[in-house]
């Protein structure tokens, strides 16, 4: 009857009186509208059980509605464990390495079936809950983290606003002989202070610090990422020669900021390895810390040999907390700002 239906002319249509006609219509409306399931195939339920999160009073509430857990993507036959193969941390590290993408909280990350090779790494190696955001949007994050202090700013202005005359993480690795660099997606020049194309400066905190020799570290330090077989980040890892601090910051779209979570997760997926076999890593003395910037609570998730898989480290953690433990596996003594009295990171994801 439809085909029928469809094949009339309007001419014919306007012979048939109005209440045949309406019904006619109807009829066609709701068989042109049906769609087998097929169209909508439903997504398969996980067997598989994340680990428990602890939460303080303070974190928000979950979701009491059902919700299937991502099934973490299995281990490749032969693949080295990234943690768990060793007892004792090293006394201080070499390396310590930070990536950090945008704007999803736990629940987000940790229940989507969109990032099941974060979740891979969460089963793997560890996690803290809750950890908070020191501030917002993602500029006083950025800066919070590598400074100790937001210095009060509250938005994403440009180093041109806020050219911060303040000690930073950065300084404090160069005054110990040693280098601390930033791995820019998609920047078209070193230390670019202006934001364009996929490239945002908010998420560049080193081009913010303009004291002492701060702007001729960052044009020599702050450096475009480069591709996965080419580039400043893949030829460190290949040649041995990664700096004792490295900011590795994804463009808007891989690290999740203007594109899906699965686009972040694909990411992470092809760099992480790459990190994970490299020589700095297999030695024993590099750590690779995993954070969102914004809202709270964000995922994370922390790597390293020593680290225990599966655990769940539980206090008020936040980016000044981060700020803490990297300065404590470098060997500063000086904890910047509020990293002073945050609670101790290293000690409890086993750093």
């Amino acid at each position: 009857m439809n085909a029928e239906i469809g094949s009339m002319s309007m001419r014919a249509l306007g012979t048939v009186r109005p209440g045949l006609l309406l019904l006619l219509l109807m009829l066609q409306s709701c068989g042109g509208g049906a769609k087998s399931t097929a169209d909508h195939p439903q997504t398969p339920a996980a067997n598989a059980t994340p680990p428990t999160i602890a939460r303080s009073s303070a974190s928000p509430e979950p979701s009491t509605a059902a919700r299937t857990p991502p099934q973490p993507t299995a281990p490749l036959a032969g693949e080295r464990p990234p943690c768990g193969t060793a007892g004792a941390p090293p006394a201080r590290y070499e390396h310590v390495i930070w990536i950090w993408m945008e704007n999803h909280n736990e629940t987000a990350i940790l229940d989507s079936q969109q990032a099941p090779y974060f979740n891979r790494l969460v089963h793997e190696c560890a996690t803290a809950s809750p950890y908070a955001m020191v501030g917002s949007p993602s500029l006083p994050n950025y800066i919070g983290a590598t400074a100790g202090s937001t210095f009060g700013i509250k938005d994403d202005a440009n180093p041109k606003s806020h050219p911060l005359q303040t000690d930073n993480l950065y300084r404090q690795v160069r005054s110990t002989g040693r280098t601390a660099k930033s791995y820019e997606e998609s920047m078209p020049t070193n230390c670019s202070l202006v934001g364009s194309g996929r490239y945002a400066v908010k998420h560049n905190p080193q081009a913010y610090f303009a004291a002492a020799d701060d702007r001729s570290a960052c044009e020599r330090d702050n450096v475009p990422l480069g591709d996965i077989s080419q580039g400043e980040l893949a030829n460190d890892l290949a040649r041995d020669t990664l700096p004792a601090f490295s900011f590795i910051t994804p463009d808007l779209c891989n690290d999740t900021h203007d594109c899906p979570v699965a686009t972040g997760d694909m990411w992470l997926a092809q760099w992480i390895p790459v990190i994970l076999a490299s020589r700095a890593y297999v030695a024993g003395t590099t750590a690779v810390m995993v954070v969102y910037d914004e809202p709270t609570p964000m995922p994370n998730v922390f790597i390293a040999p020593s680290v225990v898989p599966g655990a769940v480290a539980s206090d008020s953690f936040s980016h000044y907390a981060l700020l803490r433990a990297t300065e404590e596996m470098l060997g500063i003594a000086v904890f910047l700002g509020a990293a002073d009295s945050s609670p101790g990171l290293r000690d409890a994801v086993h750093f």
